[in-house]
């Protein structure tokens, strides 16, 4: 079965970096959405960033753009999220997603699959 395993969380003070991986399995990588996106408490869950395997085309949030930065490993069918000059508003669960076909790419509604997520903390 599909499986997505984050890693990477941790806590950074503000202006600091992380990359969170996602590593997955249990699928063919071609034409695929895989994106992430983040929650906190009490709040619904938006996207960050999405690639697209095919064509390493990418998206991002108008919160991260200049930021963050979405890369992938086609073969090992991870995705990679860096996130750069972080802020406390950053602080969230950031989960890995799959989509068989995205019409929104940063939609989470558009994604069949998630992995358990990892807890990424900025201190101000």
């Amino acid at each position: 079965q599909v499986r997505l395993v984050e890693s990477g969380g941790g806590s950074v003070q503000a202006g600091g970096s992380l990359r969170v991986s996602c590593v997955g399995s249990g699928f063919s990588v071609g034409a695929k959405d895989m994106g992430w996106f983040r929650q906190v408490p009490g709040k619904e869950r938006e996207g960050v960033a999405s690639i697209y395997t095919d064509s390493g085309a990418t998206y991002y949030a108008d919160s991260v753009e200049g930021r963050f930065t979405i890369s992938q490993e086609y073969a090992k069918k991870t995705v990679y999220l860096q996130m750069d000059s972080l802020k406390p508003e950053d602080t969230a669960m950031y989960y890995c997603a799959l989509s068989d076909s995205a019409t929104n790419p940063l939609d989470p509604s558009n994604y069949h699959y998630w992995g358990q997520g990892t807890q990424v903390t900025v201190s101000s």
